[in-house]
C-alpha cells in the first residue's frame, strides 16, 4: 500500500500518470544503447489529508546523486540569481553558511568571496570537487539528523542554512528537515527554494515531475513538512526561478507573516487545499503531449529540421511522455561536457555540444529547458540569422518567430 510520506495517510488520489521511464538523470554512454534500461511507474498523488504530492519512492537518492550530471554553473543566470540571494543577506566576518545540495558552489562562492565562513554539504563527489576548486569547502554527505549534528558539533551552529532545489529530491522529508534544524542556530534562518506547485498546476508544467523529485509543494505542505522536523515558516517570497518558484524562510521558533497568509489564500482558491485543483490536469498535460507530437510529425513530413536545445531531466520526461525519438528529434545539445556524447534515457537522442546548431542550421530548436526562456532566447538570437524559429512546448507549444 502507497501512504503518504509526510502523514503516513494511505488517502492517496492520483493527478497524473505518466507512464513508466528511466531515471531522467541517468544519461546513457554509447556502449550502453544496446543493453535494456530499467523503467519505473511515473504517476503523481495527492494525500487527501495533508496535501502533500508526491511520488513512492522506487529509486533511492544514491541511484542519483552519487555521481551526478547537472552542474548549476552552467546556468549563467541562475549564478546571478545566487548572488543577487548572497548579497540580499545580513552577514558579519564571523557568521557562518552552510548549503545544503551545495553542488558545484555556485552559490557559496559568492560567500566566500566576501571572506565569510561557509561550508557545502553536496553528496555529489563530482560536483563538489569543483566547488573545493573555487574555494568552497566542501563536505560529501546527503544530509541527515546526524550528519547535521555532526557538522554542528565540528564546526558551530549556521547562522544561514541554504537549501536550493533539493527539498523536493529526499524520500525522508522528516529527517531531511530535523537536519535542517540540527544545522541551524537557535536564532538563525533558514531558506529553502523549491518549486511552487500552484504554478506547475496553473501552467502545464508536468515535465517538472520525475522520479528524482520525489514530492511537489504548496506552502501548505511545506509549511506541515517544515514543522515535521521543528522549524516554523515565518516567510515566503514567490520566484520566477525553474518556472515558478517559492523560498521558504524559516526558524526554530516564529510567527508566520501576512505574505504566508496571502500565499495560503491564492492556493485555496485555487483548489489546491482540497480535490477541486487536482481534477483537470490530466487533460491538460495530454493536451501538451498532442500539441507537441503534432508539430513534430507536420515538420518531419514537411521536410523541416528539428534539434533540441538543452538536455534537462525535465526534457526526458517530455521527451518519454510524448515518445519522441530521434526521427522527430535529431539531436539536441548542451553546455555540460559531461553530457557530451551521451544519449537521453528512454528517448536515446545523442547529445551534442552547442556549436552544432549554428554548424547545422536547423529550421527549428525546441527549448527543453523552457524555464530559462529569456536567458536562451538572447543566447540562441542567432539561429535567426538562417530564419530558424525557437519552439517552446509548455506552458501550451509556441513557435517564436
Amino acid at each position: 500500500m502507497i501512504v503518504c510520506r509526510l502523514c503516513g495517510s494511505s488517502a492517496m488520489a492520483g493527478v497524473v500518470d505518466l507512464g513508466a521511464t528511466p531515471p531522467c538523470e541517468l544519461f546513457l554512454t554509447a556502449d550502453r544503447l544496446d543493453q535494456p534500461e530499467q523503467t519505473f511507474p511515473l504517476h503523481l498523488r495527492v494525500c487527501t489529508d495533508c496535501w502533500l504530492a508526491q511520488l513512492p519512492p522506487l529509486i533511492t537518492p544514491e541511484d542519483t546523486f552519487t555521481e551526478y550530471a547537472y552542474f548549476s554553473s552552467y546556468s549563467t543566470s541562475w549564478v546571478e540569481h545566487a548572488r543577487r540571494f548572497v548579497d540580499g543577506l545580513t552577514l558579519f566576518p564571523d557568521s557562518f553558511v552552510v548549503e545544503v545540495a551545495s553542488n558545484d558552489g555556485y552559490l557559496l562562492q559568492h560567500v566566500a568571496e566576501r571572506g565569510v565562513r561557509c561550508l557545502g554539504v553536496e553528496p555529489s563527489a563530482n560536483v563538489g570537487a569543483a566547488a573545493v576548486e573555487k574555494g568552497v569547502p566542501t563536505l560529501t554527505e546527503f544530509l541527515s539528523p546526524e550528519v547535521g549534528r555532526r557538522v554542528r558539533a565540528e564546526h558551530g551552529p549556521a547562522d544561514v542554512v541554504v537549501a536550493n532545489n533539493v527539498y523536493a529530491h529526499i524520500p525522508d522529508v522528516v529527517g531531511f528537515t530535523q537536519g535542517l534544524r540540527a544545522l541551524v542556530a537557535d536564532d538563525g534562518v533558514v531558506s529553502i527554494e523549491v518549486q511552487h506547485l500552484l504554478t506547475l498546476m496553473e501552467l502545464n508544467q508536468y515535465d517538472t515531475i520525475y522520479h528524482e523529485h520525489f514530492q511537489y509543494y504548496t506552502v501548505a505542505s511545506a509549511q506541515r513538512a517544515l514543522a515535521s522536523g521543528g522549524l516554523t515558516l515565518v516567510d515566503v517570497e514567490l520566484l520566477p526561478t525553474h518556472g515558478g518558484s517559492i523560498r521558504l524562510w524559516a526558524r526554530p521558533e516564529g510567527e508566520p507573516s501576512s505574505r504566508v497568509a496571502d500565499v495560503l489564500e491564492r492556493e485555496k482558491a485555487a483548489g489546491l487545499h482540497d480535490i477541486s485543483g487536482y481534477v483537470n490536469f490530466a487533460a491538460r498535460v495530454a493536451k501538451v503531449r498532442r500539441d507537441l507530437l503534432r508539430f513534430l510529425v507536420d515538420a518531419a513530413e514537411a521536410g523541416k529540421s528539428v534539434v533540441g536545445y538543452g538536455a534537462p531531466g525535465k526534457g526526458n520526461t517530455l521527451l518519454n511522455h510524448c515518445g519522441i525519438r530521434p526521427d522527430l528529434l535529431a539531436y539536441t545539445v548542451d553546455r555540460n561536457p559531461y553530457k557530451h556524447g551521451r544519449f537521453t534515457p528512454g528517448s536515446r537522442i545523442p547529445i551534442l555540444p552547442p556549436e552544432s546548431i549554428e554548424a547545422d542550421k536547423p529550421d527549428y530548436v525546441l527549448i527543453l529547458p523552457w524555464n530559462l526562456r529569456d536567458e536562451l532566447v538572447e543566447q540562441l538570437s542567432y539561429v535567426r540569422d538562417w530564419g530558424g524559429r525557437l519552439v517552446f512546448p509548455i506552458p501550451r507549444l509556441e513557435v517564436v518567430e
